[in-house]
């Protein structure tokens, strides 16, 4: 069974940095392209950045996110990271992360949370203004 874990959320000031991680069981991580999702309170869940398995391909949401997110990845640790500077009170929220086993494939960029094949159980990330 495939267990994804997420940690490193925590009480931020706006300004502040935090670095998401998600630990994937199996052999399942280095198959699967990975995504980080958010989900504000009264939100429904959306995209913030997804990496190809090989590590490449990375997207983002938003310019806002692109510019101030880094997601990337360790094989060797099975972990994918998020990378959040300069907080902002709009990034509060559950952070999940997600993977969609892509075993043949490296091009192709998933966006939707039905694209999916496993979550985590989040991490809540609060910024205060």
């Amino acid at each position: 069974q495939v267990q994804l874990q997420e940690s490193g959320g925590g009480l931020v000031q706006t300004g502040g940095s935090l670095r998401l991680s998600c630990v994937v069981s199996g052999r399942t991580f280095s198959r699967s392209y990975m995504a980080w999702f958010r989900q504000a309170p009264g939100k429904d869940r959306e995209f913030v950045a997804s990496i190809n398995k090989i590590g490449g391909n990375a997207a983002y949401a938003t310019s806002s996110v692109k510019s101030r997110f880094t997601i990337s990845r360790d094989s060797a640790r099975n972990t994918l990271y998020l990378q959040i500077n300069n907080l902002k009170p709009e990034d509060t929220g559950v952070y999940y992360c997600a993977a969609k086993e892509t075993p043949y494939d490296t091009s192709s960029t998933y966006y939707t949370a039905n694209a999916f094949d496993h979550w985590g159980q989040g991490t809540q990330v609060t910024v205060s203004s």
